[in-house]
C-alpha cells in the first residue's frame, strides 16, 4: 500500500492530455455537491470514503475502486475521524471512446460506483503510483485499454473477442521498440509502421507477447542497464545512458522488475566461471 502523505491537502500530478491525477488526504466533509465532465476513477488507500451519488450514500474502503461517471452529481468526505487518503484520476470520455471506437461499442456504464476489483485497482495504481512523474505516451495507450476492459467487466456492454493476432504488425512494433528502446517512442511512430491505431496495437501486442509495448520497451532498457552495471558503470551513468529520468527513477523500475535494487543486484552478481559452458 502507498504511504500516506505527511499532511492534509491535495497534490496534483503532471497532466497528460485527457488525464488528470491527484492525491488527497483530509478529514471531515470537504467537497460540496459538484459534477465532473470526465470519468473520475480512483482507489481509496486509507480510511473510509463517503459520498452521495445517484441519491444514495456510498462508502469506499481501502483497496476498493471508485467509478464516477461524467456529469453525475456527488459530494465527498471522510466517514470516520481517522480521516481519508485516496488517489484519483480524471479521464476524458473522448480518450476512452477513441479506444472503444474500433469495437463499435459505446462508453461503459458501471452502475455501482464502489467496486471490489483488485485487478482494476492495480491498473489504476499503475498510473497513480508515481504522481511526481509524467505519464509516458505508450504507457497511456495500454493503460486506457486496460481501464476500458476493467470497466467493461462491470458494465452490461460487453467487448468483442480480439480475433486473430496481427502478427506482422506486432512483430514490426517489437523490432522497432528494440531498436529505439533508449529514447521515448511515441504512439504515432508505432501507428505509422504497423498501420494499426494505438489501442488496437496495444491489445494485439499484449496478446502476442503477454505484455504492453511500454513494458516491453522498459524491460529492454533494464536489460541494457544490467549489462552496463556488469561492466562496472556507475548507477547514475547507467540511468542516464538507458533513458531513465534520473537514478531514483531507474531504481524504482529496477526493483519493480527484479525485486531487488540495482545495488543489491550488483552485490549479488557473479560472473560465470571461465571454462564452463553451462550448468548441468
Amino acid at each position: 500500500m502507498l504511504a500516506a502523505p505527511a499532511g492534509s491537502g491535495i497534490l496534483t500530478a503532471p497532466a497528460f492530455p485527457g488525464i488528470e491525477r491527484i492525491e488527497a488526504q483530509f478529514s471531515g466533509n470537504v467537497f460540496e455537491p459538484h459534477r465532473h465532465d470526465t470519468y473520475a476513477l480512483g482507489v481509496t488507500l486509507h480510511g473510509v470514503q463517503a459520498f452521495t451519488y445517484r441519491g444514495e450514500r456510498r462508502f469506499s474502503l481501502p483497496g476498493q475502486v471508485i467509478v464516477l461517471h461524467p456529469d453525475e452529481e456527488h459530494d465527498g468526505g471522510a466517514a470516520t475521524e481517522a480521516g481519508l487518503h485516496y488517489r484519483m484520476l480524471y479521464l476524458e470520455p473522448a480518450l476512452l471512446m477513441e479506444c472503444l471506437e474500433a469495437e463499435k461499442i459505446g462508453l461503459p456504464f458501471v452502475e455501482q460506483p464502489v467496486i471490489g476489483d483488485g485487478a482494476l485497482a492495480k491498473v489504476l495504481l499503475g498510473a497513480l503510483g508515481e504522481l511526481d512523474r509524467e505519464l509516458d505516451e505508450l504507457f497511456v495507450d495500454d493503460f486506457v485499454s486496460s481501464v476500458a476492459c476493467g470497466l467493461s467487466r462491470h458494465s452490461q456492454v460487453r467487448r468483442r473477442p480480439l480475433g486473430a493476432v496481427a502478427w506482422r504488425q506486432v512483430r514490426a512494433a517489437r523490432d522497432y521498440l528494440e531498436a529505439h528502446a533508449l529514447r521515448p517512442v511515441r504512439s504515432g511512430e508505432l501507428e505509422k509502421i504497423t498501420g494499426l491505431d494505438r489501442f488496437t496495437l496495444s491489445r494485439h501486442f499484449r496478446t502476442a507477447f503477454a505484455t504492453s509495448p511500454h513494458r516491453y520497451m522498459l524491460m529492454r532498457r533494464l536489460q541494457q542497464a544490467r549489462a552496463l552495471m556488469g561492466a562496472g558503470e556507475g548507477f547514475a551513468d547507467v540511468a542516464a545512458a538507458t533513458g531513465f529520468a534520473d537514478q531514483a527513477h531507474f531504481n524504482r523500475h529496477f526493483k519493480k522488475a527484479y525485486g531487488i535494487t540495482p545495488g543489491q543486484w550488483a552485490s549479488l552478481r557473479r560472473d560465470f566461471p571461465q571454462g564452463r559452458s553451462g550448468a548441468r
